[in-house]
C-alpha cells in the first residue's frame, strides 16, 4: 500500500489540476499594515491558495515546499499575502536591482492578474526574499527560452514587505487600483495565478498549473471570483522632476564647449475610470538613459536601436501589437543633422555653432484601456519641436540658421478586440504630420489572430496599407498569412509575407526591406518531460525562401537546423546549422533600384549556451564558423560572457565578442558617374562590455556599464557589377579602409527614497566623434583600446529628483491639516 501512495498522490495532482482552480477574494473593512507579518485577522479569514504544481525543472509534481497565498480587497487596493515554508538557512537572498531577479541567486514570489479575463493580457507583481520589487505587463507575443512573457519595462507604484520566519518567509503586497486596469462591473471575475521560485532547486511552481506543452501563459490562469462592488477612488498622480548638471564636448580644434543643463517637467497619470488611463509627459528629458550600442554599419539597412526612454517602454505593448511603432522615431535625431555636418566638412570656411542631435519633444501622451466587452483602445500623441542648426562663416562671421527638423505631430490609434480562446482582431493607424507638408505619412493595418478551442492551432492574417504625401507621393501594402500548430510535442508553422515595392511605414515604424516576398516553413519536436540526461530538449528544421516582389524573381533561400538541450545540471547548449545552397541575388546591397549583386553560397555552424546560473561563477558562450566555395573565405565568431557574484551585494559581468569575416562582399562606394562599386573586404568587429552593479539595499544601487566597440575594414579587391549581378575586377584604389571606435561609460546611482520617487545621479563619458583612431598606426584591438583613452572625451554629470504625488494622499493631508 505504501508503494501505491506516491502514485495515488501524482494521480490526484493531475486530476485536480486538470481543472481551472478557483479562489474567492475577501472584502475587508479594516486596513492592512504592509509589514510582511500576515498577523491581521483578515488573513486567517481569507480562502487559501495552496498545492502549487511545478512547471520547471519538471512539470506536474507537487512543489517541494508548501506555499499558502491569500487575496483581500477593499475600495483602495488588492492585498496579496503569502507564507512560503522552507528552511531559513537555505533561502537564497541576493540583493538585486528592480526588475533584475532573473537568473540571480534569490527566491521570489509572484502574483499575476488577468483583470479582463481575456486569456491574453495581464499584470505581474513580484517580490524577492529581500523585498526587491519587479513588475511588468504580460505580453502574448513575447517568447522566451527562459522566463515568462513579461515586459519588465512597465513600472507601477505599489507597496510590499517581507519577513524572515523560523520556518520560511512571508510577504505582503498592497497593489492600488491605480496600478491595474479592469472593466466597470458590479461583480468582477479575474484570471489569477501565483508563482513561487526556489532558487537552490531552480524550481518554479504555480498555483494553477502552467503546462509547458501548452501554447500561451495567461490562458492557463485560475479564477479569482466574486470581487464585488469595487468603487475605486480617483486615480490621479503627478511625477514632477527637476534636472541639473553640465556637459562638456571636445572639438577638433582643441576647444571644449560646456553646457550647464537645467530642465524640469512633469508626468501625469489620470484614470478616467476603472478601465482607461491617460499618461502624459510635458517637456520630457530623457538624458539619464543607457547609451546606444553604436556600430559601423556596412549593410544597406538602417540600424535598429533599443528603446531606453521610460515613457516609450512602459505600457507600450498595445501600440506596437501590429509592429508599426518604432518609438525611436519620436524625439530622434533630426533628419537634417548629418546634412549639416557633411556640408561643413566639405567647406573649411564654415563652422558649426550649434547642431542639436536630438529632437526636443514638447509633450507626449498615451490613452489606453479596455472596455467590459474586452475592446482595447489606445491613442498615442507626441509633438516634436522644430530644430535648427546654426552655421557660421569663419571669414565674414555671418551666421545661417538651417531647419533640420520641422514641427512634427505623431499619432497612433489602436482598436484591439479580444476574442475567445486567446484570439484577437486589431486595427492600427499611424499618422505623421510635419509643418510645411514636405513629407506626411499614414499607415493603416488590420491583424487577425485566431486560436482553436483546444489551443493547438493558430491562424494569423495581417494586412497593411501605407501612404506617403508631400513632395513625393506613393502608396504600398504588405500582407502576412500564417498557420501553425502551437501546442504538443510536434509543432509546425507555414507563413508567407508580401511587402510591395512602395510599402513604407518608416515615418513611425521601421522596415528593413520592402519589395520582398518571403516564406517560412518550420517543423519542431519539443520534449518537456525530463529524461536520463535532459530536463527538456527540442529540434527544429526551417526553410526560408525569399523573392523579389516586383519583378517577381527568386532572391535566396536558406535551410536551418537547430537542436536545444537543457541538461539536468542546469547547463544548456544550442547547436545550429545554416546552409544557403544557391548564389544569392541581393537586390538591396548596391543601394540602386533595379540593380542586383550575386553573393556566394555558404554553410554555417554554431554552438551557444550557458552554465548553471545559480553558481557564483556563471558564463554564456557562443562560437560559430562559416565557409563558402570562394578561396580564403572563412567567417568565425566567438563570444564569452562570464559573470561573478562576489557577495549578495556586488556582481560583475563581462561580455566579449569577436566576429571576423575574411571575405565580406558588398557595396563600397560610387564612382564619379554615380555607378555603385563593390568590394571584397576583411571585416573584424570586437565588442567588450563590462557591467557592474552594487546594491546597497532593496531600494538603492550603483550601476556601471562600459562598452568599447572596434571595427576594422580592409579592402583587397574592387569590382564593377554588370547587369546580371556578376563581379568584374577593376583597378584597386587605396584609402577605402575603415577603422572605427565607439566608447561609452554610463554610471547611475539610484535611490528610491519613497514609493514612486527617486533621486538619480548620472555620469556619462564618451569618445569624441571628431577624433578617429588611425587604422594605419594601430591595427590591433589593444592598440585601438589604448588610443581611445588618449583621445578627448565628452563628459556629462546630471542630478535628477523625481517625486511621486498621489492626489488622494495630498487630499487626506490637507484635510488633516485643517483645524476643527
Amino acid at each position: 500500500m505504501r508503494r501505491l501512495l506516491p502514485l495515488i498522490a501524482i494521480a490526484l495532482v493531475f486530476t485536480t489540476s486538470a481543472q481551472e482552480k478557483k479562489l474567492a477574494a475577501l472584502r475587508i473593512h479594516t486596513p492592512i499594515k504592509i509589514d510582511g507579518l500576515l498577523d491581521e485577522k483578515s488573513w486567517s479569514q481569507a480562502q487559501r491558495a495552496d498545492s502549487f504544481i511545478t512547471n520547471s525543472p519538471q512539470f506536474g509534481l507537487l512543489a517541494a515546499h508548501p506555499t499558502h497565498a491569500y487575496i483581500l480587497y477593499d475600495d483602495q487596493a488588492v492585498y496579496v499575502g503569502a507564507y512560503l515554508y522552507d528552511d531559513p538557512q537555505h533561502i537564497r537572498k541576493q540583493l538585486t536591482s528592480r526588475d533584475g531577479e532573473q537568473r540571480k541567486d534569490v527566491d521570489y514570489f509572484s502574483v499575476f492578474f488577468d483583470t479582463y479575463n481575456d486569456d491574453q493580457n495581464g499584470f505581474q507583481f513580484l517580490v524577492t526574499s529581500r523585498n526587491v520589487q519587479s513588475d511588468g505587463r504580460l505580453v502574448a507575443s513575447m517568447v522566451s527560452q527562459f522566463g515568462l512573457p513579461t515586459d519588465y519595462s512597465w513600472d507601477a507604484v505599489w507597496e510590499s514587505n517581507v519577513k524572515q520566519q523560523k520556518d520560511g518567509w512571508s510577504v505582503e503586497m498592497k497593489i492600488p487600483y491605480s496600478a491595474l486596469r479592469f472593466s466597470r462591473k458590479e461583480v468582477q471575475d479575474w484570471g489569477i495565478n501565483f508563482q513561487r521560485y526556489i532558487r537552490r532547486r531552480n524550481e518554479g511552481s504555480f498555483w494553477n498549473k502552467v503546462d509547458p506543452n501548452q501554447g500561451g501563459f495567461v490562458n492557463q490562469f485560475g479564477n479569482l471570483a466574486d470581487v464585488q462592488n469595487i468603487t475605486p477612488p480617483l486615480r490621479l498622480s503627478f511625477l514632477p522632476y527637476i534636472t541639473s548638471g553640465f556637459r562638456t564636448v571636445p572639438y577638433a580644434d582643441g576647444s571644449r564647449k560646456t553646457d550647464f543643463l537645467r530642465n524640469g517637467g512633469m508626468d501625469v497619470k489620470y484614470g478616467f475610470n476603472e478601465s482607461f488611463t491617460l499618461d502624459a509627459t510635458v517637456i520630457p528629458d530623457f538624458g539619464q538613459v543607457v547609451s546606444d550600442n553604436v556600430v559601423l554599419n556596412l549593410t544597406p539597412f538602417e540600424v535598429q536601436f533599443q528603446e531606453n526612454r521610460p515613457f516609450f517602454t512602459e505600457g507600450i505593448e498595445l501600440f506596437n501589437k501590429a509592429g508599426l511603432f518604432y518609438s525611436r522615431r519620436v524625439g530622434g535625431t533630426p533628419v537634417g543633422y548629418n546634412d549639416v555636418r557633411n556640408m561643413v566638412s566639405a567647406n573649411p570656411n564654415l563652422e558649426i555653432i550649434s547642431n542639436p542631435g536630438v529632437t526636443q519633444l514638447i509633450n507626449a501622451s498615451k490613452f489606453s484601456g479596455r472596455t467590459k466587452k474586452k475592446l482595447g483602445i489606445g491613442v498615442f500623441n507626441a509633438i516634436g519641436s522644430s530644430i535648427h542648426a546654426v552655421v557660421e562663416d569663419k571669414m565674414t562671421k555671418a551666421t545661417t540658421t538651417i531647419e533640420t527638423e520641422p514641427l512634427t505631430n505623431y499619432n497612433i490609434l489602436v482598436l484591439d478586440q479580444a476574442l475567445a480562446n486567446r484570439s484577437s482582431l486589431t486595427f492600427t493607424n499611424t499618422n505623421v504630420w510635419r509643418a510645411g507638408g514636405r513629407r506626411n505619412a499614414n499607415v493603416s493595418g488590420v491583424d487577425v489572430n485566431l486560436f482553436d478551442a483546444g489551443n493547438r492551432h493558430n491562424f494569423v492574417w495581417s494586412g497593411k496599407y501605407s501612404q506617403v504625401m508631400g513632395v513625393d507621393q506613393y502608396n504600398g501594402f504588405s500582407n502576412l498569412i500564417s498557420y501553425g500548430k502551437v501546442s504538443g510535442k510536434l509543432q509546425y508553422l507555414l507563413s508567407n509575407s508580401i511587402k510591395s515595392e512602395k510599402y513604407d511605414p518608416n515615418d513611425l515604424g521601421i522596415l528593413r526591406s520592402p519589395n520582398e516576398v518571403s516564406g517560412i516553413g518550420k517543423i519542431s519536436y519539443n520534449v518537456f518531460t525530463p529524461t536520463k540526461h535532459f530536463l527538456s530538449y527540442n529540434y527544429s528544421l526551417t526553410v526560408l525562401p525569399v523573392y523579389l516582389f516586383k519583378p517577381f524573381k527568386l532572391s535566396n533561400y536558406v535551410l536551418q537546423a537547430r537542436a536545444f538541450y537543457f541538461f539536468r545540471n542546469f547547463w544548456d547548449v544550442t547547436f545550429s546549422a545554416n546552409w544557403q545552397p544557391m548564389w544569392q541575388r541581393d537586390y538591396f546591397e548596391l543601394r540602386t533600384p533595379g540593380r542586383m549583386m550575386k553573393k556566394t553560397t555558404y554553410w554555417h555552424i554554431s554552438a551557444s549556451g550557458s552554465s548553471d546560473s545559480r553558481k557564483r561563477f556563471f558564463f554564456r558562450y557562443q562560437a560559430g564558423f562559416a565557409e563558402s566555395p570562394l578561396p580564403n573565405d572563412p567567417y568565425f565568431t566567438i563570444q564569452l560572457a562570464p559573470r561573478y557574484r562576489f557577495d549578495e551585494h556586488f556582481s560583475l559581468d563581462l561580455d566579449v565578442q569577436r566576429v571576423h569575416d575574411n571575405g565580406n562582399y558588398g557595396f563600397a562606394y560610387r564612382d564619379a558617374s554615380g555607378e555603385p562599386i563593390a568590394g571584397r573586404r576583411a571585416t573584424t568587429n570586437l565588442t567588450s562590455i563590462v557591467n557592474a552593479v552594487y546594491n546597497f539595499s532593496s531600494r538603492m544601487n550603483l550601476s556601471m556599464r562600459a562598452r568599447h566597440y572596434w571595427s576594422r575594414v580592409i579592402y583587397s579587391q574592387f569590382f564593377n557589377v554588370d547587369a546580371n549581378g556578376d563581379l568584374i575586377d577593376r583597378p584597386f584604389e587605396t584609402g577605402r579602409d575603415q577603422n572605427f571606435n565607439a566608447f561609452n561609460l554610463d554610471m547611475f546611482y539610484t535611490w528610491d527614497f519613497k514609493y514612486g520617487s527617486k533621486f538619480i545621479i548620472g555620469y556619462k563619458n564618451w569618445l569624441g566623434t571628431d577624433f578617429p583612431v588611425s587604422g594605419l598606426n594601430y591595427k590591433s584591438y589593444m592598440g585601438n583600446l589604448g588610443q581611445i583613452f588618449q583621445q578627448p572625451h565628452g563628459n556629462e554629470l546630471t542630478f535628477r529628483l523625481i517625486y511621486y504625488l498621489d492626489y488622494l494622499t495630498l487630499q487626506k493631508k490637507n484635510k488633516a491639516a485643517i483645524p476643527l
